[in-house]
């Protein structure tokens, strides 16, 4: 097993949902902490706060790449590559995850797998999507906006 699968499982033992692993997967890259936000993450764990609806993966992947290239603040745009990228994470959702698990829904993809066993998987495999996702459109997981380090923010 690799160091990010390792730390999944890590996150997962001491009760973190998948929308909340991808998050602080994602700000441990840039060696960030935010309590806060992962916390608010909670309302997309089981397919927003346990409805079953849109697997947390995905709409916790969509919340990673809108930290990268989101609006954060009056004097800033969200970058122009957001829509495309959020897009490409969706279609490749669908095409593989979807395919694989029945759908995209939390509940579609637990009625083939009642015992969470894909989670894991579709966690891992939709976080090293989402960094491809990334580096393939000109982001470095490593750098801030306007290529400054996460660690000077």
């Amino acid at each position: 097993m690799d160091e990010i699968t390792l730390r999944m499982l890590e996150l997962k033992q001491k009760g973190y949902c998948c929308s909340q692993i991808l998050l602080i997967l994602g700000l441990g890259t840039r060696g960030r902490t935010n309590i806060d936000l992962v916390r608010s993450m909670a309302g997309l764990c089981y397919g927003t706060s346990r409805s079953g609806e849109v697997c947390g993966a995905l709409s916790g992947a969509a919340c990673l790449l809108s930290f990268y290239a989101g609006k954060g603040s009056d004097d800033e745009e969200a970058d122009e590559r957001l829509p495309k990228i959020l897009s490409e994470l969706t279609e490749w959702f669908r095409k593989y995850m979807g395919a694989e698990y029945g759908g995209i829904r939390c509940d579609d993809i637990l009625a083939k797998c009642p015992d969470k066993s894909a989670c894991g998987l579709i966690v891992n495999r939709t976080y090293y999507k989402m960094m491809d996702i990334l580096v393939l459109n000109g982001f470095d997981p490593a750098e801030g906006r306007d290529g400054q380090s996460w660690a000077m923010y």
